[in-house]
């Protein structure tokens, strides 16, 4: 039995990206793991950082990280970025020294050093633009980003990624067949 932290921010009940989380949810349920759900949008998370203090709200939600064992990212593609109330919740809750440190190498030069290397991520991610648009216009953006400028600065290198592309284009069999995928990632964890 696995403890999975799931991050969902979509602000819609009947969006496809709902169905992602559902389905994720029950089917992971179903297989016995613990299931620690944050929606953002229906808790009216704050996304606003202004370099305060770090809040009981902020340590409760490190803590509920450290108790799992993967991290679950559920959310659109907007901008070729997660929306604001993700990328927020990024901003505040991974931050030093609890999601890394840096460590001095040169003079003034550091590298910052991971802390949650015992973590897996999965991340699903629907797309309104096709598949070739986002590789070869957009040279992978979102993933890049959201992999190397986040979860491997906190030490995350285990990470599944499934993208769903033309969500609001493609024909309700092959919506189908992107939340079978879903099942099978959370029949195989």
């Amino acid at each position: 039995m696995k403890k999975i932290f799931v991050i969902y921010a979509h602000f819609n009940d009947k969006s496809f990206m709902s169905a992602v989380k559902n389905t994720f949810v029950d089917t992971a349920k179903t297989k016995g793991h613990e299931i620690d759900l944050v929606d953002l949008y229906k808790i009216k998370f704050n996304p606003i950082y202004t370099g305060e203090k770090t809040s009981e709200e902020i340590i409760n939600y490190q803590k509920r990280i450290d108790k799992s064992d993967i991290i679950v990212f559920i959310y659109p593609i907007w901008w070729f970025r997660a929306p604001s109330i993700l990328e927020g919740f990024i901003d505040k809750i991974f931050i030093p020294p609890w999601a890394f440190e840096f460590k001095r190498i040169v003079g003034n030069y550091g590298f910052p050093r991971g802390k949650l290397k015992n973590k897996k991520a999965i991340i699903f991610n629907s797309y309104g633009s096709p598949r070739f648009a986002t590789e070869l216009f957009f040279m992978n953006l979102p993933i890049r980003r959201l992999k190397r400028g986040f979860l491997h600065v906190c030490g995350i290198y285990n990470i599944l990624y499934k993208r769903f592309f033309s969500v609001p284009f493609v024909s309700d069999a092959k919506r189908v067949q992107y939340i079978e995928s879903v099942k099978r990632v959370a029949n195989n964890i």
